[in-house]
């Protein structure tokens, strides 16, 4: 990809004069207030998100309809863990966190620790490098309390929340943070009430029914999930793309040559599990444009492409050039995998998410500039799909 100038964004280079910063700053305040809960999936939050978000398609002109599927693996805190060393309490996604093969401990298990080089592992909490296969093993056949391993925290000092990862192991392992890690000595207590459900996903699907270029346009709407004593807001992951998405499909609606449609998709936090659903059921030679994060831009809009990509690789290009939005190659580990995965020409487009799955992922940290520049990035890749699809190798 030729990356695009850098310099300021040029809102009117993208015919954005009719887009509204102050619409896609209340849709992310909206979906990150406390009646959502952190919209994790088969949650009662995700649930109202996924209705309210049906409702403002419905208001754009579409015609909508919610798709259920079942998401298996999702990991649930019942209570907030709580490791207390030497008599001293630590702070929960501060100090320390779940780690996800950890089996649940749902009483105070207290136990003297122990190196990874002790010859007696028996009752004790064992500080380890990392909980590899062998490591288990011993610490299970000698009947260990449970594993400490080490994880490092964001530039806040947090550590991120997760909810998809391997299946429950047969011993508790938390993660405590590196540095801590190094000089652990004494005892703990631990509680770890985590366990694996299988929940109900939903996705909302928008039609807008018009002839042309098929275009899909994507962003995932659940988070994590709040803890239960802890709000995680997920403002940048991804209530910033969804308000994106719904801004660009407000102003595209009207336009001619697109045949448009949305999917607001749940279950990404946990394995792109609605874009999985959804890509087998999408027309082939559908564009699929997939927005995660557009909530600070920084040097480059992030930009990875699959499938059949390349009249589409293209229009982006020239479309950054147009906005003045610059543009790099770079992973882009979402949704828009499952499109390309299955055969469909998709990128993914990142623009940045401050606070990423932690309780500061806040409204007041996704800047309205980038959301500007994501929507107009949007809106003048499409038109350029409009105008010259035969020179994109689209024949009509």
């Amino acid at each position: 990809m030729t990356a695009a100038s850098p310099g300021p964004v040029v809102a009117t280079a993208a015919g954005l004069d009719d887009a509204s910063v102050d619409r896609m700053m209340a849709t992310v305040k909206e979906l990150a207030a406390d009646r959502y809960a952190g919209r994790r999936v088969g949650t009662a939050g995700g649930q109202a998100a996924a209705q309210w978000l049906a409702g403002r398609l419905e208001d754009l002109g579409a015609t909508v309809a919610l798709d259920n599927f079942p998401v298996t693996g999702v990991k649930e805190l019942r209570a907030t863990p709580s490791l207390v060393y030497n008599n001293q309490p630590l702070v929960h996604r501060r100090d320390f966190a779940e780690q996800l093969t950890t089996s649940e401990v749902n009483e105070p298990l207290s136990g003297l620790l122990a190196a990874d080089a002790a010859d007696s592992w028996q009752d004790r909490w064992v500080v380890v490098r990392a909980a590899d296969a062998e490591t288990i093993a011993r610490a299970s056949s000698e009947g260990a309390a449970g594993l400490l391993v080490p994880r490092g925290v964001d530039e806040a000092g947090w550590m991120p929340k997760m909810i998809a990862g391997p299946a429950t192991g047969e011993i508790p392992i938390v993660s405590v943070r590196t540095d801590l890690h190094a000089e652990l000595t004494g005892e703990v207590t631990v509680t770890m009430s985590l366990h694996t459900i299988t929940v109900t996903g939903t996705n909302v699907h928008g039609d807008f029914g018009a002839a042309g270029v098929r275009v899909l346009l994507t962003a995932h709407y659940d988070g994590v999930g709040d803890d239960p004593e802890q709000r995680l807001p997920a403002a940048a992951d991804n209530a910033s793309g969804v308000a994106v998405v719904l801004e660009a499909a407000r102003i595209l609606a009207t336009e001619p040559g697109v045949a448009l449609s949305v999917a607001l998709l749940d279950g990404e936090e946990a394995g792109a599990r609605g874009s999985a659903h959804h890509a087998p059921q999408v027309p082939a030679g559908t564009y699929v444009i997939n927005i995660d994060g557009a909530a600070q831009l920084g040097a480059a809009a992030a930009v990875e492409a699959g499938g059949p990509a390349e009249p589409l690789l293209a229009a982006i290009d020239q479309a950054g050039r147009q906005t003045g939005v610059p543009l790099r190659a770079g992973a882009m580990a979402s949704d828009n995998r499952r499109y390309a995965a299955a055969g469909l020409p998709a990128v993914g487009i990142g623009m940045g998410m401050p606070g990423y799955q932690t309780p500061v992922e806040t409204p007041d940290r996704v800047d309205p500039e980038t959301l500007l520049a994501s929507a107009g990035l949007v809106l003048a890749t499409v038109r350029q799909l409009v105008k010259t699809p035969a020179q994109l190798g689209e024949i009509r």
